[in-house]
């Protein structure tokens, strides 16, 4: 097959798994990305697919078509690369992806499983994302920082890197908070003085407190102290002058 022959036919079987309510739904939930653009599969469908997809010699044609047309090709193009089971090809892939990913959703579904295993070289990679002009891609940084450096491998300047990220952007800030408020469940004392002395941006350092609140994980006197540390209305109006 060509190129254009396997995207008109990956596309074509894209579209019968379609699910048109499921569509409606999940696209108010990604504004970046036109309505249009959204075939709507739900993900246990699509993960199905690519499993299957990813066996065929089609598979390596198809993540050398960007950027795609829909959605759903970005999200099955993440999950081809998910699939790779060498650590130079997966990183290789991902450089070329990452600055075609256009939405949060996108973006936080990669898991690449296949950096586990070499974590000690794959911050360097992590660094350099967050370091981006582009959004997502830092946004992806954030999430491995996240999912990867938060247990025994953790060190005090994975979070001073995230702390000192300064964005305009919605969806960077929130991944940041995110971040926090997971690494407070996992590494309270050493994270905690990123709050105390308020080390982040206003809406950052509000936004983590109200998700760390929100979790399961924060014991009850956790969350009882980290309301304190919350910057009120009053504070907000000293700070911003």
């Amino acid at each position: 097959m060509t190129k254009e022959e396997v995207r008109k036919t990956v596309q074509k079987e894209l579209f019968v798994l379609q699910d048109l309510k499921y569509r409606d739904f999940h696209a108010k939930l990604i504004p970046s990305v036109d309505k249009e653009k959204v075939i709507g599969i739900r993900t246990p469908a699509l993960r199905a697919y690519a499993k299957k997809f990813g066996k065929k010699e089609e598979a390596k044609q198809f993540l050398e078509i960007l950027p795609h047309q829909y959605y759903e090709e970005n999200n099955l193009h993440g999950l081809l690369i998910e699939q790779m089971k060498e650590y130079e090809k997966c990183v290789e892939e991902l450089e070329r992806f990452l600055p075609y990913i256009d939405n949060w959703a996108t973006c936080d579904l990669l898991a690449v499983k296949t950096v586990k295993n070499h974590l000690d070289l794959y911050i360097s990679e992590v660094y350099r994302w967050m370091e981006s002009d582009q959004p997502y891609t830092i946004r992806f940084g954030v999430n491995m920082l996240m999912k990867y450096y938060l247990g025994d491998n953790f060190k005090i300047e994975y979070p001073e890197k995230v702390a000192a990220i300064r964005s305009e952007e919605y969806y960077v800030n929130m991944v940041r908070a995110w971040y926090f408020a997971t690494a407070l469940a996992k590494q309270y004392e050493q994270i905690l003085p990123f709050l105390e002395e308020r080390r982040m941006d206003l809406w950052t350092h509000n936004k983590t407190i109200q998700k760390a609140i929100e979790s399961y994980r924060i014991t009850s006197e956790q969350k009882e102290y980290l309301r304190t540390l919350k910057i009120k209305r009053e504070e907000r109006t000293v700070l911003l002058r």
